[in-house]
């Protein structure tokens, strides 16, 4: 029986994903990491115009040329000079995204974005990530509150949520997710379960923080299926088979290295058309936010900054500093 258990805990282990530097350290300042062969995606902003945005893009949702803006600011090791801001005003828009879609489909994703929130930062309802659509589409498809089905779409957005308030704003950074697997929500509906890290370490304000997701796609038939976090080149979460987690409620569960359950894994998909499809760079406000987290006098801008996406198939990890 010993022997059995140690072979199950072993089949479960995840395989150990990289820190630090990945492919960017080929490439200090991102420079020429264009040309690598992993890399699908490259958006730095440095052109400096929201027009030049498009031969790259396949939607940019700019409601009313209010909300997206070029302007001078960059992380520390970047290159560049430029980055993106977004500002949400509440009673004007929502905010604001830029899609991306993937051709071909990929069955293992990272994206890699740099993001600085206001040093007054509020809480915000949605933010960025990847997902799937089958057939693969070149705009978001409105689906909040329905079961993902397995043949047709997932989605892994990572993005801070205060909580109900019990986290200082923005929050802290927890994967909103949708999958053919997902728990059903206490009102009857399928809304994205919230995976949470251990610890729900937050982004800073006023400071540039590296964030970096991974989707690995399941073999068809089975629950393989891993999603990764990493901040600032470390490891922050890694969700798959034999993850250990709190309880599951219709909400999520939390990651704990000793939690009193065992993940079996995502099912994302149950057809081999269904993968990859989409990176979506959002910032998505409404009042809702903040009154699920019992702001009674909420901010009217919500803003945030964004430089330096790269989406690839392999681990991209930090900018590299130049010698």
């Amino acid at each position: 029986m010993r022997l059995l258990l140690l072979l199950t805990s072993s089949a479960l282990a995840l395989e150990p994903l990289p820190q630090g530097p990945g492919i960017s350290k080929a490439h200090p300042g991102d420079s020429g990491i264009e040309k690598h062969s992993a890399v699908l995606l490259v958006e730095n902003f440095e052109e400096g115009t929201l027009e030049a945005l498009k031969p790259r893009w396949n939607e940019i949702e700019n409601k009313d040329a209010r909300v997206l803006e070029i302007v001078n600011d960059h992380p520390a090791a970047s290159s560049g000079s430029k980055c993106l801001q977004v500002s949400a005003t509440l009673g004007e828009n929502t905010g604001g995204h830029l899609f991306k879609r993937l051709d071909p489909i990929q069955t293992r994703v990272f994206s890699r974005f740099y993001v600085k929130f206001a040093e007054d930062a509020p809480y915000l309802h949605h933010f960025s990530g990847l997902g799937g659509y089958n057939p693969p589409t070149n705009w978001p498809q409105g689906s909040a509150g329905k079961h993902a089905a397995g043949d047709t779409r997932f989605s892994a957005r990572i993005e801070p949520n205060g909580s109900y308030g019990t986290l200082a704003a923005p929050g802290g950074w927890m994967f909103y997710t949708y999958w053919h697997d997902m728990k059903q929500s206490a009102d009857g509906g399928f809304w994205g379960n919230g995976l949470w890290p251990e610890g729900k370490p937050g982004p800073p304000r006023g400071q540039w923080q590296c964030v970096e997701i991974m989707v690995k796609c399941n073999e068809v038939g089975k629950s393989d299926g891993e999603l990764a976090l990493w901040l600032d080149g470390k490891l922050t979460t890694h969700i798959g088979p034999g993850t250990k987690t709190g309880k599951w409620t219709g909400e999520g569960f939390d990651v704990l290295k000793d939690g009193p359950q065992t993940f079996e894994g995502f099912r994302w998909r149950t057809v081999p058309e269904l993968a990859v499809s989409y990176f979506k760079l959002s910032h998505y406000v409404t009042e809702n936010a903040y009154r699920q987290n019992n702001v009674a006098n909420p901010p009217k801008t919500n803003r945030v900054w964004f430089d330096d996406i790269v989406i690839a198939t392999e681990y991209v990890g930090p900018i590299h500093p130049h010698p």
